[in-house]
């Protein structure tokens, strides 16, 4: 009975929030403070934009075989998954002016709920950043490859694609040719991957496809990351700016071709419509909430942060409701519809193309690849300092606290990140990680909004330079908004977020839970017991 009471002790053994801000100024873990509340709004920015708005808004409006389409009504969806994440952003605010570290939703619960369910979000957080930079350099490397087509660069095959794809793809193909079908007739995409296995190099009789523009791109931002964050955070303020006068440059010139009765009828398919599109377009909401990772980065982060993070997302659902505004505004939704099942185009370019303005789609084209290219450097930013805070507090080794001497990084995270997301997203095809990305994300919000309502009431004498209105009822909408788009997520990506979690839970006992800082037999113990 003893031992079961000990246990449950340990697992849930809270980190005294005192401790927490006391490691603020540790020169040992210490990160260089240079970013201010512009950065800040910019690095919302270029996390927010990118794949959702330039890729995901055609699905969204047209649906599919499987989801009624939003239509015109897609406008209501970016407003309404708005909303879920506002009363999430709140809850950040308030947590990243409070315990401005780098940590995130892990540092929070651990100060909230305790060191299992720290770790838990903690594990949870590589869903999304590492995970969601796996699946944005592999749809960087796409947009990439269309981009250098349009000005007549066309590189090998093999050098294109993941193995899979490829392999698979020459399967498909063969089987075709052998039941006569011209290769001319064969889909281009199978053309591409019988050409890639013909023409790859050889490695002990294994034919070598890489998809080397999605390494490269992972491998060349890391190591803008490692130099310092300032640094990194100019790129992304250029990048940002660069695409959003791309977005600018398609509304306005596309709102000479609006046809107002092309928004008839505005919701197709009514609210189930709405409620899919919503569902779909969450992904274009991710990012806001790397922009707590560079707490400690950040020079006065009890103000600067809630800006920051308040500021990016605001900014952010004006442009998409703009933006989907002309969209649905340029090409009806019958077309959408019809269109969208075999066009491998972005649906913004579509759209320039269905108004017969060729000569715009290829500046669209070039906001697409910068935009995503934003988006892969805050997830290449934020996963590593989520591993930097875990280490530090003893549950991964300690040489993933490292800060580099010059350039006061966490270099050793930001390397092991970028070699990983490099090799998996050059290797591998991932199909479903857009939904895992999803639910690992809206899973992060809830406990978020939870640790709110708990730490009121545990410390509610702490102060706080930001406070979440109407506490607990915002907390509580941004709970329920989460799980209403978490139902809306098929059964699939729930079991693999499962197995992923329970993966999880068996390296923290075998190494995290005996080597914690808050472990009575860490050398350590004393100054963080309470």
């Amino acid at each position: 009975m003893n031992s079961g009471k000990e246990l449950s002790k340990q697992l849930f053994r809270m980190k005294d929030l005192g401790a927490i801000l006391a490691e603020l100024h540790d020169p040992a873990h210490r990160l260089k403070k240079a970013l201010g509340a512009f950065d800040l709004v910019l690095l919302g920015i270029g996390g927010i934009i990118g794949a959702g708005i330039f890729a995901t808004i055609g699905t969204a409006a047209a649906g599919d075989l499987a989801r009624p389409g939003a239509g015109p009504a897609l406008m209501l969806s970016f407003v309404i998954t708005a909303m879920a994440c506002g009363f999430a952003a709140l809850c950040y605010a308030e947590w990243a002016a409070l315990v401005p570290l780098s940590g995130s939703a892990y540092t929070y619960a651990y100060a909230s709920f305790g060191e299992l369910v720290a770790w838990i979000i903690g594990w949870d957080l590589i869903i999304e950043y590492g995970v969601g930079s796996i699946a944005v350099a592999i749809s960087w490397s796409a947009y990439f490859n269309e981009l250098l087509h349009g000005f007549g660069i066309h590189l090998p095959a093999w050098a294109t694609m993941d193995f899979r794809t490829g392999f698979e793809g020459f399967q498909r193909a063969s089987e075709m040719l052998k039941d006569g079908v011209p290769f001319e007739q064969l889909p281009s995409g199978l053309q591409s991957a019988w050409a890639a296995v013909q023409s790859a190099p050889h490695l002990v009789g294994f034919p070598i496809i890489i998809n080397a523009p999605a390494f490269l791109v992972v491998i060349s931002l890391t190591i803008l990351l490692v130099i310092g964050i300032k640094e990194s955070s100019r790129f992304n303020s250029i990048i940002v700016g660069v695409k959003l006068l791309v977005l600018a440059f398609f509304v306005f010139v596309g709102v000479f071709y609006v046809r107002p009765e092309n928004w008839t009828p505005f919701a197709p398919n009514g609210f189930a419509g709405i409620k899919t599109g919503a569902a779909i377009v969450f992904f274009a909401y991710i990012g806001f909430d790397a922009v707590s990772t560079v707490a400690e980065e950040t020079r006065n982060p009890k103000r600067d942060l809630p800006i920051g993070i308040i500021g990016s997302l605001i900014v952010c659902t004006l442009i998409y409701v703009v933006v989907a505004a002309i969209f649905t505004g340029l090409i009806p939704y019958s077309v959408l519809t019809s269109s969208l099942a075999h066009q491998k185009a972005e649906p913004l370019t579509l759209a320039m193309q269905y108004v017969n303005v060729d000569w715009a789609a290829g500046i669209i084209a070039v906001g697409a690849v910068l935009a995503q290219t934003a988006v892969l450097l805050v997830l290449l930013l934020g996963q590593p300092r989520i591993f930097f805070s875990m280490a530090r507090d003893g549950l991964l080794p300690p040489v993933f606290a490292h800060v580099h001497p010059k350039f006061k990084t966490p270099h050793v995270t930001t390397i092991v990140t970028g070699l990983s997301v490099a090799l998996f997203a050059s290797l591998t095809n991932i199909e479903e990680m857009v939904d895992l990305t999803n639910i690992g994300t809206l899973f992060a919000f809830s406990l978020v909004c939870m640790g709110v309502i708990i730490l009121r009431v545990k410390e509610p004498q702490r102060h706080r330079p930001f406070k979440v209105p109407l506490n607990p009822v915002v907390p509580l909408l941004g709970i329920a908004s989460c799980i209403f788009l978490m139902t809306g997520l098929p059964a699939v990506t729930w079991i693999r977020f499962i197995i992923w979690l329970l993966l999880g839970l068996a390296v923290y006992f075998s190494y995290g839970m005996n080597h914690s800082l808050l472990h009575p037999g860490h050398p350590h113990f004393p100054q963080h017991k309470k």
